[in-house]
């Protein structure tokens, strides 16, 4: 089985979009490859890269549905209030916010371009900052690993404790390149109902889970 974590931006902003690819062996998943400032031809081309053979879990950080009416889904509003129980940490934005509403945009876009790959491959909504501290991470350190690099090596070595291995070797440790292995270790923990929180999709408006 293959897995995969995106950290997706906005469709004007491709270079803060991060790819990572994972095999799994046993109970680790092991990186083998990274792409930085994917866009979307980019992205569909390393997912065909990983072959029609096997199963692909894609955790995708980006809303993938909103409200007809705007505003919270049910789901953000139930995943705000867990990380506010838990210590804060991670913000929980409406997908039709102003700046929002253009990451949602390429969420959609995203999965109807993987759906058209035919591959067997399973897609879930996923939050990394939630995927961490939901986890065990320090809140503090969720709060803060955008701007302080070393913050970001420790987080890449405490993912390493969770199952993804060879994710901190990396030269140039981007907030994205985190921010996608976190994502990758909710899809991965999704894919044999090892979540620790999910919000079950609910078509036709919310067609995909959203896990942590």
């Amino acid at each position: 089985m293959k897995i995969v974590g995106i950290d997706l931006s906005g469709p004007r902003n491709f270079a803060d979009t991060c790819l990572v690819s994972f095999e799994e062996h046993n109970e680790e998943i092991h990186l083998i490859d990274v792409r930085d400032g994917a866009d979307d031809d980019q992205i569909l081309e390393a997912i065909s890269g990983l072959g029609q053979k096997e199963r692909i879990i894609i955790g995708i950080d980006a809303p993938l549905s909103y409200n007809p009416i705007g505003g919270d889904r049910p789901s953000d509003s139930e995943l705000r209030r867990l990380i506010h129980a838990n210590g804060g940490g991670a913000g929980i934005m409406p997908p039709t916010m102003i700046r929002m509403v253009y990451l949602t945009l390429r969420g959609l876009q995203m999965t109807r371009l993987l759906e058209s790959l035919k591959y067997d491959l399973s897609i879930v909504e996923t939050h990394p900052g939630a995927c961490m501290i939901l986890r065990g991470a320090e809140a503090n350190d969720v709060r803060k690993f955008k701007a302080d690099a070393s913050v970001r090596k420790h987080l890449l070595d405490w993912l390493e404790t969770k199952g993804l291995k060879g994710i901190s070797s990396a030269e140039t440790i981007s907030d994205h390149y985190v921010a996608a292995c976190a994502a990758a270790l909710g899809a991965w923990q999704w894919s044999f109902g090892k979540s620790i929180w999910c919000f079950a999709a609910n078509p036709p408006h919310h067609p995909y889970d959203f896990a942590c």
